[in-house]
């Protein structure tokens, strides 16, 4: 566990886990619950875009004949593998950034 503590009272790694647990609706809860871990916040973001865009993709793949059916059940089996392996980094209190959005995320939450 954690030794800090976000402004929502739990262990952040805990906070950065729930993030990812439940996808989207976490990110959005911790973005407008968390008031000043950057960890959490970073968490909630990254959370938010991947899980966004991998919502999208799925939606777009679904409309392709044929080929989208393979799309989709790729996504499907990535999105559930990225899905373990962010909570598993958010559990153990490490920074891990996806390519590009993670790095988006940090620079956004630097901003804040």
């Amino acid at each position: 566990m954690s030794p800090f503590k976000s402004s929502t009272g739990m262990p952040e790694n805990l906070a950065g886990t729930l993030c990812y647990l439940f996808p989207m609706v976490g990110g959005i809860l911790f973005l407008a619950l968390e008031k000043r871990s950057r960890y959490v916040l970073f968490h909630a973001l990254q959370s938010l875009l991947a899980f966004g865009i991998l919502a999208l993709a799925h939606l777009l793949s679904g409309a392709v004949p044929l080929i989208g059916l393979l799309a989709t059940a790729l996504l499907g089996l990535v999105s559930v593998l990225l899905w373990l392996m962010m909570m598993i980094h958010a559990a153990q209190g490490r920074w891990y950034k996806l390519p590009w959005i993670g790095y988006f995320a940090e620079k956004q939450i630097t901003r804040m």
